[in-house]
């Protein structure tokens, strides 16, 4: 290893221990303390060779091949800050990104993983959740992560080898799940959906887990049958990139005109606007709201019946429903 290389796994190993503290201190992973060793373990810098900041002037590319050593010590510092990376532009749209730690923190502890458990990630991204994933399961084998863009596997797959894992990765669309990995104990997405694939409760063994961004938040659903499966969102707030591919996010395009300034500002309620898009218009969402005692996210649902699906306040066969795609 080279001046260099000592360098920079010296910088990465610190930065990454400090990662963890502060991950530690916000308390992310209280439920589930072995993902403190995954995150520890695992060279987040290994999956981000290169990524974008925004800044004024538009995005920086920061590169941990750079000649210039102080580029290289920003590159390798940033790939450890508590910040989603931009990884992928294509025409000034984003494609691809590594969540923010702490998000990937929460996420993973929620999807509730046991010894054995067979996993699909859906949106490979970097590769680096496939390898916390089986960095915390012991078994590669038990790892399978898909994506629809051949170039994004292809180096989540390179990514992965770099770090020592090797997950199954699938180069496919996501919200068709991947039958022949099937069936799978628990299912986590890393992109943004606008409902819960009927593919994926197929793939599912009885009892099984799914933890999905929906509405810029995070639904843990429980399955009971291939059929059938329902669950809450949880209380953090999340934003991704949407799922390109069949089962794929519309903009959002929601107007906010006419409502009360303090509207606007309040997540809880943008929340519910996103969530019952199509179905109440926003002033109507905004007196259910206000009515309702502007609930936060836990207090909303999702029920999936067969081909049917549909969001809830409070209870899925009380007043307040809204059907999903």
């Amino acid at each position: 290893m080279g001046a260099y290389d000592t360098e920079i796994e010296g910088l990465a190993a610190a930065a990454r221990a400090a990662l963890v503290r502060e991950i530690d201190a916000d308390g992310a992973w209280g439920g589930d303390p072995v993902w403190r060793e995954a995150f520890a373990a695992v060279p987040r810098h290994l999956f981000v060779p290169y990524y974008y900041v925004a800044g004024p002037g538009g995005y920086e590319r920061r590169w941990g091949e750079s000649r210039d050593p102080r580029a290289r010590e920003r590159w390798v510092r940033g790939a450890y800050e508590d910040v989603p990376l931009a990884t992928r532009l294509r025409d000034g749209e984003l494609l691809s990104s590594s969540s923010q730690p702490s998000l990937m923190a929460r996420m993973l502890t929620a999807l509730d993983v046991e010894d054995g458990d067979r996993v699909l990630e859906v949106g490979a991204g970097t590769g680096y959740n496939a390898a916390l994933l089986a960095h915390r399961l012991g078994d590669d084998g038990l790892v399978t992560t898909v994506d629809l863009d051949p170039e994004i596997t292809e180096s989540a797959r390179r990514h992965l080898s770099e770090a020592g894992f090797h997950p199954v990765v699938v180069t496919g669309d996501g919200a068709r799940g991947v039958p022949e990995r099937a069936p799978f104990d628990r299912i986590i997405a890393t992109c943004e959906l606008p409902t819960v694939p009927r593919a994926w409760l197929a793939q599912c063994r009885p009892g099984a887990r799914i933890l999905t961004p929906l509405a810029t938040g995070l639904l843990a659903l429980s399955v009971r049958d291939p059929e059938h499966a329902e669950g809450r969102f949880l209380p953090t707030a999340a934003f991704f990139v949407p799922l390109r591919g069949e089962g794929k996010a519309e903009p959002e395009g929601v107007s906010l005109a006419g409502l009360p300034g303090r509207a606007r500002e309040q997540e809880p309620f943008r929340f519910l606007l996103t969530l019952t898009r199509g179905t109440l218009e926003p002033a109507e969402a905004y007196a259910l709201w206000k009515r309702e005692g502007e609930p936060d996210r836990e207090r909303y649902g999702v029920t999936v019946d067969g081909e049917h699906a549909w969001a809830w306040l409070d209870e899925p066969e009380g007043p307040f429903a809204w059907p999903l795609p």
